[in-house]
């Protein structure tokens, strides 16, 4: 027979989930508002002086500021609702989700430059290069206080989450340092960082067309500007998805998991006969599993217990079956959730 016990902790509210990111909070609304400022004055210069250089530049900058917004709208967002009880795992996936459509906005950008570069391949424009190089270190000038202020919300988010600097005895080293990386920040950093490429390859092209005549130039690094910028897109639209989509299966922690439960009791004694993991935060997991054991002392705040050396767990639902060697046909199950 089956004797279906329950130990159930209290029920995890949704803020216990949430991760105070206002650093990155500030940094990306701080560089929000330095690229729009930079956009407004490079498009209304544009109109009067009647520069192309410097209206293409505006609007260009204009594609990063609406992915830099969408970042910032992210963050406030996931924390305005952070103790909202109907988000089961609390509202960082807002983040992430926030970080995956800057990252598709990122991929749309790179489209555009290709089309913009394949263009003036077959109908060449003439190019005011002294204008168009200041027009391009300026970008780059702006990107560059951009990322410093982004890298330092990074730093600070770094130092005040949740650090892994202790040892255990089955060697578990904590070394997961992409899964306590902040996507929505690193999509903010990317827009930055892709307009600063652009901005270092336009330089180049110009340079090397005032001085030689290389009018293809401006076309050439605007494609390979263009590629850089796709690639880097492509791997947050991976990770990012990774984590909507709870594919963490193949992450260290599943494995380290199994190893922690299995090794309970004697050899061979206990099975893990399920096992569901998923990221609820950017180092914090939950995890759903079933055990099988013969060990009669074992109990699932055990489990929970031995559970505990890894500190990203932050809930774990566990069922645990027991079968006595003495009564081959009788069975104990207690579920406990945490």
């Amino acid at each position: 027979m089956n004797d279906p016990t329950t130990a159930a902790a209290p029920a995890a509210h949704s803020h216990h989930f949430h991760q105070d990111n206002r650093a990155a909070e500030r940094g990306t609304q701080a560089v929000l508002w330095i690229t729009l400022t930079a956009m407004v004055l490079e498009i209304t210069a544009g109109w009067w002086y009647g520069s192309m250089a410097l209206l293409a530049d505006g609007w260009h900058m204009s594609s990063h500021a609406v992915a830099i917004g969408v970042s910032a709208a992210a963050y406030a967002a996931a924390r305005r609702l952070a103790n909202d009880q109907r988000f089961a795992f609390g509202t960082w996936k807002i983040e992430v989700l926030g970080g995956f459509a800057s990252a598709l906005f990122l991929l749309g950008v790179a489209a555009l430059m290709v089309v913009a570069s394949v263009d003036r391949f077959f109908d060449p424009q003439p190019i005011r290069y002294r204008e168009a190089i200041a027009v391009a270190c300026l970008g780059l000038l702006v990107n560059l206080v951009c990322a410093f202020i982004l890298s330092r919300s990074d730093d600070h988010a770094h130092h005040h989450g949740h650090v892994h600097g202790h040892d255990h005895d089955h060697g578990h080293d904590h070394a997961h340092g992409h899964a306590h990386e902040d996507l929505n920040l690193r999509s903010a950093y990317l827009h930055v960082l892709a307009d600063a490429a652009t901005s270092v390859l336009a330089i180049v092209a110009l340079v090397g067309g005032w001085l030689w005549g290389w009018d293809w130039l401006d076309p050439l690094m605007g494609i390979v500007g263009a590629v850089l910028v796709a690639v880097w897109a492509k791997g947050l639209i991976r990770d990012t998805s990774r984590v909507l989509l709870d594919r963490e299966m193949d992450h260290p922690v599943v494995a380290e998991i199994r190893v922690v439960v299995e090794g309970l009791g004697a050899a061979g004694s206990t099975q893990l006969t399920d096992l569901h993991v998923w990221r609820v935060g950017r180092g914090s997991y939950a995890c759903a599993l079933t055990v099988q054991t013969r060990e009669a002392n074992l109990t699932p705040h055990t489990v929970r217990e031995a559970l505990a050396v890894h500190e990203e767990m932050v809930h774990a639902t566990i069922e645990l079956h027991q079968h006595h060697s003495s009564c081959p046909g009788s069975a104990n199950a207690a579920t406990s959730r945490a």
